[in-house]
């Protein structure tokens, strides 16, 4: 891929966006643009944690399983997105796997390089602590939900989030630009594909949501945050 190309897509990362030629210079230097298939990994949970990735295209789910064998999302991550975000400034592996969902175009940085160059560049670290400071928020709001609330409750704040981090603004609500199935949902928030069948039909009913020709889901963001709150 050529240099102009590289350059392009790291812009498109929202921490690289503000950064002028000469700042972005040294990344490009150490960036390793890739493309992956559908069905391919990133990586797998309990690699050596040796390298951070940028989402030009595409999307990539973050997975973990257990013993024995049971998975849980994390989160589907699309373009504009990086991660690991637990990678820096330590040693050790990767906490997840990272499952490519569809055709994906990544630019892949060595973290021990990225490190220094957070180091020569005071703002690009202050952005990706301010990056690193929303999903730690994100994550403590996960688990109040599962602390504080029932699995009805939430299952809606699951699509609630959704349509923040996987949805597109429509004139009636929000469409996910993500083919999510009921399993996907429970293996989310920890419960049964069952309870989340059940769950998605009555809020069917009640037309809180719907799907479209192609099976995407469309919400209706207003009328599930009146049956939340």
């Amino acid at each position: 891929m050529h240099i102009s190309q590289i350059r392009q897509q790291l812009q498109e990362v929202p921490i690289f966006k503000e950064l002028s030629p000469e700042e972005l210079d040294p990344i490009i230097e150490i960036a390793q643009p890739r493309f992956f298939k559908n069905k391919m990994y990133a990586f797998m949970q309990g690699d050596p944690l040796d390298r951070v990735f940028f989402i030009y295209s595409g999307k990539v789910k973050i997975y973990k399983t257990d013993s024995s064998g049971r998975e849980q999302i994390v989160s589907v991550l699309e373009s504009g997105e990086m991660f690991p975000h637990a990678g820096f400034f330590r040693k050790g592996q990767y906490p997840a796997h990272a499952e490519i969902m569809e055709d994906t175009q990544m630019i892949i940085v060595p973290i021990s390089k990225f490190e220094e160059i957070l180091v020569a560049y005071p703002e690009l670290s202050i952005k990706l602590f301010r990056v690193l400071g929303e999903k730690i928020v994100d994550l403590q709001a996960r688990l109040e939900e599962q602390i504080l609330h029932n699995t009805y409750e939430q299952i809606i704040m699951l699509l609630l989030r959704l349509c923040k981090t996987n949805g597109e603004k429509k004139e009636h609500g929000f469409k996910l630009t993500t083919h999510f199935t009921n399993k996907e949902f429970a293996n989310m928030i920890g419960t049964s594909r069952e309870t989340v069948s059940r769950t998605i039909n009555h809020l069917k009913k009640k037309d809180y949501l719907s799907t479209d020709p192609e099976g995407y889901y469309l919400i209706d963001h207003e009328k599930l945050h009146q049956e939340l709150f």
